[in-house]
């Protein structure tokens, strides 16, 4: 008997992304509750005009794959304390890293706002958070590659982290990242406006994740 191996050559992996205001885009997120940064038409804060413009858009284009769910939230963060040390826990990565469908691949791209807000850093803690604990940074951080890792058993998953952050959050990422041999993007020298990726800035993007997936 003949197998045809047609349906096994045309299948394309779908990808999930885990992010915040840097992989948003109107009218293209998983919950349309969560907050966006990047619009359609033309903006005063970012040159970034159109979804195809956007780094995950032209990463997924370029390797011949589908989107399954873009949850991504502008303003999150890993832990559960935000801005101005409000609560954060609804929106936060780890509350939500259980919203992501079935796909191939997942990209996790976060910790800029962590840096920015300043959140608590914490200790480096690999099992049994408390509620408390995971309003620190490295414990929320472990505690969400430690829930990705059981919940997508099988699944390619890939930490982006930002260029310009502090040195605290970057050993802190790459440190839980090996711990749980989850592959960190080191992201190098992204233009930005107003602290975002510009048009130029998400082709970087695009073009550094693509290289790390395929190293």
């Amino acid at each position: 008997m003949t197998v045809s191996l047609a349906g096994a050559q045309s299948y394309r992996p779908t990808v999930s992304i885990l992010g915040d205001s840097y992989s948003t885009f109107e009218n293209y997120l998983a919950c349309d509750s969560n907050e966006v940064w990047y619009f359609k038409g033309k903006q005063k804060r970012t040159d970034v005009t159109d979804v195809e413009q956007t780094w995950w858009h032209q990463l997924i284009t370029k390797k011949g794959w589908r989107i399954e769910k873009n949850n991504s939230f502008s303003g999150s963060t890993i832990c559960f304390t935000g801005y101005r040390r409000e609560d954060y826990t609804n929106r936060s990565f780890v509350n939500r890293l259980k919203y992501l469908g079935s796909p191939d691949i997942i990209l996790v791209f976060g910790a800029t706002n962590d840096c920015w807000a300043r959140s608590p850093i914490g200790e480096y803690k690999y099992a049994d958070w408390t509620n408390k604990e995971l309003y620190t940074f490295r414990p929320a951080m472990a505690c969400l590659l430690d829930g990705l890792k059981k919940h997508y058993p099988n699944v390619a998953i890939y930490f982006i982290l930002n260029s310009e952050l502090t040195e605290e959050i970057n050993t802190s990422v790459k440190t839980i990242c090996k711990h749980y041999d989850v592959p960190c993007i080191e992201l190098k020298d992204i233009e930005k406006i107003n602290g975002h990726p510009s048009i130029k800035g998400m082709k970087a993007i695009a073009e550094q994740v693509g290289e790390g997936i395929k190293n």
